[in-house]
């Protein structure tokens, strides 16, 4: 019996995944082997000897400590793409939504409550509200992975000029991008071109502030930046300042701060991007299957800090080991396995960094004290047999 204990309410559809006689949900246990979790901050929580997985039922773990997973050998899962339809719509509705001046157009449509010339008002006060189609502007995507491309592709049927970058673009998201979306080998290529920016990368050190001063410089004059990926992406300074002289036109981002809020020009959501029913229970579902499938069987898929490794149990006993990326390590399992007299049935290694995860379906008499063996090679992090 495994014990989950959920940090943030899940969607029901999502816990179905871990049925009852296998799992338990437990929202106050203090030795769950495995954690859902949304957005609850995680950073000061305690994580306990018994915890072997945490999934985030979301693609962004900056609320979860990875490095101290890592060395705990903990797994941590995201769900990459469950919520990408949701965040693209959101994104589209906010292309189309800063085109056309409707959050200023609405706050000023309910100004005339009560007025004797209503009529009269709105045709009047239309005309500041003029804004361009879509039709024929061009669209620059910065990452074009399961959201960004689904940005790009819905995009090019409203029939915009589109223009992609992504440096690490993977062979899943090139296969379902559409033809028309023009790839761009640098920045510099694309930014004169676009009337319109959104970004969709993930938050990393090395992309912190990929929009800035100095992209914006490169951009046109009256350019619409749109941020529905993360806060941190963009910076904010170089907005406001893009805003103020008018290079930067308006500025749709799903992250309030205090410098934004209240400035013209600016809108802000409270990030909604993955917040629909349909989104909710994909990304719950994704991270209770994946939470199941590595409790049970020792699959990863879809981790952060681990390599992904699937192997299908052909029966026998299953060793699955976390240890650093070192030299001599494969010797020393087989060695101890040899010395036990198992024989190993199939075998995978792979590594992410400086951490490596071995799985080993063996065959023999297993004995109890094979787990503190193996447990006992020096760069051994965490010893599971299943």
């Amino acid at each position: 019996m495994y014990t989950i204990k959920t940090m943030n309410a899940i969607s029901p559809v999502g816990l179905a995944k871990l049925p009852a006689g296998v799992f338990e949900i437990d929202n106050d246990a203090a030795a769950p082997q495995g954690i859902l979790v949304r957005s609850a901050d995680m950073h000061e929580a305690p994580l306990p000897e018994s915890l072997l997985a945490i999934a985030r039922a979301g693609a962004g773990t900056n609320n979860i400590p990875i490095d101290r997973c890592t060395e705990a050998g903990i797994v941590v899962f995201n769900t990459p793409g469950a919520n990408a339809n949701a965040v693209a719509e959101l994104v589209i509705g906010a292309l189309v939504a800063g085109s056309r001046n409707l959050p200023d157009a609405i706050q000023w449509a309910k100004g005339l409550k009560g007025s004797a010339t209503l009529a009269k008002d709105v045709e009047k006060g239309k005309k500041q509200f003029v804004g361009p189609e879509l039709r024929g502007k061009t669209l620059g995507v910065i990452g074009l992975g399961a959201i960004g491309s689904r940005v790009a592709n819905a995009a090019v049927a409203l029939g915009m000029e589109v223009l992609g970058y992504d440096p690490y673009i993977s062979i899943d998201a090139a296969w379902s991008l559409s033809r028309s979306v023009q790839h761009c080998v640098t920045l510099s290529d694309m930014l004169p071109r676009c009337d319109y920016l959104t970004v969709h990368v993930p938050y990393m050190p090395s992309t912190k502030h990929t929009i800035n001063a100095q992209t914006l410089a490169m951009c046109k004059d009256g350019v619409r930046v749109l941020n529905f990926a993360r806060g941190e992406l963009v910076d904010t300074a170089a907005i406001l300042d893009g805003l103020s002289t008018g290079k930067v036109a308006s500025y749709f981002c799903d992250f309030p701060a205090e410098e934004l809020l209240g400035v013209h020009g600016v809108y802000c959501t409270p990030h909604l991007g993955a917040s629909t029913p349909e989104s909710e229970t994909n990304c719950a579902v994704m991270a209770a299957n994946e939470l199941s499938d590595y409790l049970r069987n020792g699959n990863i898929t879809h981790s952060v800090n681990l390599p992904d490794v699937q192997q299908p149990r052909l029966g026998g006993r299953r060793i699955c080991m976390i240890h650093k990326n070192a030299p001599g390590v494969i010797s020393a399992i087989t060695g101890v396995l040899t010395a036990a007299n198992l024989n190993i049935e199939n075998m995978v290694n792979k590594s992410k960094k400086d951490v490596a995860y071995t799985m080993l379906d063996v065959t023999g008499n297993l004995e109890d004290t094979l787990a503190g063996q193996l447990a006992a090679i020096p760069d051994a992090i965490r010893v599971r047999i299943l």
